[in-house]
């Protein structure tokens, strides 16, 4: 890997204009439909090759709700696929971690005929993300969890303020099928990973309700059981759900302003969350670890004031 300077350029738009694509399970011009509605960012006007990312939902998101973030990505030479897992579901996740592997196993076979002419997907450098919810789904699909077997191999994983259940009854609960084991590095995953962690979700935002990773079910675990390499960084002021889009419409979407405690705006943690990404990706499918290194040296080059731990 080069060595490393103090850069900031990840936390900013990248150099490729990007498009928003919107796929149904029933597009009648598709020979090979997906499994599930995506949303997809892409680059939009460059012939090239780029790598690509599977990002799973928050429980009882909408994939339209991650749309900044995927632009922000999607601008630095990444192709974004955000698989609508469910409309409503309970407290057992794994249905959608079977289909999160369906939706895996369709990109070799449907994502080029949905993507601009143009560009190409690298699926031998396919990453696996999810944001809370989506973040346990990640890793149980990492795992081997999923009773649909995978056809393609991911390079990286990336949690995004991942949980593991809930908090009830005064007591933390797992949610099926339980992913943390509460044994120190026990994830077998045989790639780098990076999680990222909400200072604030551990608080309550009201009384009347649960904190939104309650500790010992939050990042913090999933970090502790992972093998090297692995990264943890935490941004401080910011909660759970202030990687999602300025503005989250309906119902759902207004659950993501009083459910959880928030940062005093979205924009920095959002930015965060995409140049960490972006860093962590350069170093482990690119071989330029510079971005990644200026954050561990240097973390107040971060939009928001954070915290790093790694294992190397």
């Amino acid at each position: 890997m080069a060595a490393s300077t103090t850069t900031t350029d990840v936390f900013q738009s990248g150099k490729y204009k990007t498009m928003l694509i919107t796929v149904d399970t029933s597009s009648s011009n598709l020979k090979n439909p997906p499994p599930k509605p995506l949303l997809i960012g892409t680059p939009a006007e460059v012939a090239e090759e780029f790598p690509v990312m599977v990002l799973l939902h928050g429980y009882m998101m909408d994939t339209s709700f991650y749309s900044q973030l995927i632009q922000h990505v999607s601008s630095h030479g990444y192709i974004m696929v955000a698989p609508q897992l469910y409309v409503a579901s309970g407290n057992d996740s794994t249905e959608e971690i079977n289909t999160a592997a369906a939706i895996t196993n369709w990109l070799s076979q449907g994502l080029a005929a949905v993507l601009p002419s143009q560009v190409s997907a690298n699926l031998a450098k396919l990453i696996l993300a999810g944001h809370s919810r989506g973040g346990k789904g990640a890793f149980a699909l990492a795992l081997g969890k999923s009773s649909t077997p995978l056809t393609l191999s991911f390079s990286a994983l990336l949690g995004i303020d991942p949980v593991d259940g809930m908090a009830a009854c005064c007591r933390n609960m797992q949610t099926n099928p339980p992913v943390l084991t509460y044994v120190p590095q026990s994830f077998d995953l045989n790639m780098p990973v990076m999680v990222i962690g909400s200072g604030l979700g551990e608080d309550r935002k009201y009384k009347i309700f649960p904190a939104c990773t309650p500790k010992g079910l939050n990042h913090a675990e999933f970090f502790e059981e992972c093998r090297s390499p692995a990264w943890h960084l935490v941004a401080k002021d910011y909660g759970h759900m202030d990687m999602l889009d300025d503005e989250t419409k309906g119902m759902k979407g207004a659950t993501t302003y009083c459910m959880c405690k928030n940062g005093s705006s979205r924009e920095p943690m959002r930015r965060f969350v995409g140049g960490a990404a972006v860093a962590f990706l350069r170093a482990y499918l690119g071989g330029d670890d510079r971005d990644l290194m200026a954050l561990k040296e240097t973390p107040n080059i971060a939009p928001v004031q954070i915290t790093v731990e790694v294992r190397l």
